[in-house]
């Protein structure tokens, strides 16, 4: 092969790899069956299953938090906010990846974890951050690690928030945590259906 050959192979080859690159970040088909998203994206339910052995948090309620935190878009952030209509003054909140973390909150786990080369927009220390977090959630304010609607309110809030039921306070998000936790037994349902837990 010459030389032409090699560099058309190598152009090929790179562009492969960035595209693949380019559809991690991208939301999975089916949102709605759960059996659709894992049989799509297998390394998801890989991970979640890891963070469930290690922290306890049921894939169901993992999945279901990641659907109303991102959408399962890996490098989803907040909007941003604008002056006067035309003028960019930052985005809502340092919230980033799969599960939304905060820049603070991220910082606390890997000093806690250890797990330096996390990255937020990394599926597997998505997750695992989350279990970390509702982990937490759990030993700090009894809520038990099934409970997607609490333990949502929590991850949401922030535990302190949580303690101080500030979250009474805005009917919207008891709307919302409403239906994690219904999304949480669908996703349950589907994923026994199709033998994927």
């Amino acid at each position: 092969m010459g030389q032409m050959g090699k560099a058309v192979r190598a152009i090929l080859l790179v562009c492969a790899l960035a595209s693949c690159g380019a559809r991690e970040f991208s939301p999975p088909r089916d949102l709605e069956n759960a059996c659709a998203i894992v049989a799509e994206r297998p390394r998801y339910l890989a991970a979640m299953r890891a963070t469930e052995r290690k922290w306890g948090i049921p894939v169901p309620v993992q999945m279901a938090t990641i659907h109303q935190e991102s959408k399962f878009v890996g490098n989803a952030r907040t909007p941003l906010q604008w002056s006067l209509g035309v003028i960019p003054m930052g985005r809502q909140s340092s919230a980033y990846g799969y599960v939304q973390a905060l820049d603070a909150t991220w910082e606390e786990y890997l000093r806690e974890t250890g797990n330096d080369g996390a990255r937020r927009e990394n599926i597997r220390d998505a997750t695992d951050f989350m279990g970390w977090y509702m982990d937490r959630a759990h030993r700090r304010l009894g809520i038990p690690k099934g409970d997607a609607r609490n333990q949502y309110l929590a991850y949401h809030e922030g535990l302190t928030g949580y303690a101080r039921q500030s979250y009474r306070a805005k009917p919207w998000l008891m709307t919302i945590a409403g239906s994690v936790a219904t999304r949480a037994e669908r996703y349950d349902a589907q994923l026994r259906a199709c033998r994927r837990r």
